[in-house]
């Protein structure tokens, strides 16, 4: 009887037993898969620094991403590596396949450069679909007497914005908004807002910007809804 008590003590069961491994889980599952780059598409990577010191994490260098939408620049970090490969085409007539870009970095081991590492891959896959197809967020407006409108900057500077929106709000004043160069925005009604860039991030930066004006509420369910948002409605508590 001890002994069998001793040998359950010792032998942990299979419904609590843990795996341990002295090895490090180093890989990526973001970071590592590689990049498809359209024809239209051209990417130019950075040179390789030859004083280290001078391409540090806080100066980082940049990578080139130009298409038929326009170009954008990518940090890319000292630890990174960035290869690109061509299919070879099988005949003169057949159309020119999509070259990929696979990115890496000098030790997957470390935490940080593993974060980097998706980070990197991630930032250059929206630089491809935004140079070759755009992005485009539409802000719903819901409310009494919610309203938007783009207009005509007036007495507009040189280089300056040159279309603003126009909200109503509810507030006693209109709400104005610049839109910057990069980013362009259309009303298809009176209620809604479509924001198109090539820089998601930007898109996405504009539309929390006009957001903050209105963040929807649970209780009418009023406000700025950005993309798909969805709010819980809650209820009134009755005294």
């Amino acid at each position: 009887m001890l002994a069998t008590l001793r040998s359950s003590i010792r032998t942990p069961s299979p419904r609590f037993a843990r795996p341990f491994s002295s090895s490090v889980f180093a890989s990526s599952h973001v970071g590592s898969n590689p990049i498809p780059l359209p024809p239209s598409v051209s990417f130019e990577a950075p040179p390789t620094p030859t004083n280290v010191s001078t391409h540090s994490a806080s100066n980082p260098l940049s990578a080139r991403v130009r298409g038929p939408k326009g170009e954008l620049l990518v940090p890319i970090h000292p630890f990174v590596r960035l290869s690109s490969t061509t299919p070879a085409v099988s005949s003169a007539s057949a159309a020119p396949s999509a070259s990929t870009l696979t990115v890496s970095v000098d030790d997957a081991k470390v935490k940080h450069q593993r974060a980097i590492w998706g980070l990197t891959r991630a930032l250059l896959a929206n630089a491809v679909k935004g140079v070759s197809e755009g992005y485009t967020l539409p802000l719903r407006l819901v409310g009494v007497g919610y309203r938007a409108a783009v207009e005509d900057v007036p007495n507009a500077a040189s280089g300056g914005p040159r279309q603003r929106l126009n909200l109503k709000l509810g507030y006693s004043h209109p709400v104005l908004i610049d839109l910057p160069l990069d980013i362009s925005a259309t009303t298809p009604a009176p209620t809604s807002i479509l924001l198109t860039g090539i820089d998601k991030q930007r898109v996405g930066q504009l539309a929390a910007k006009i957001r903050k004006w209105r963040v929807p509420e649970p209780y009418n369910g009023k406000g700025i809804f950005v993309g798909d948002e969805q709010v819980r409605r809650k209820e009134v508590k009755k005294k």
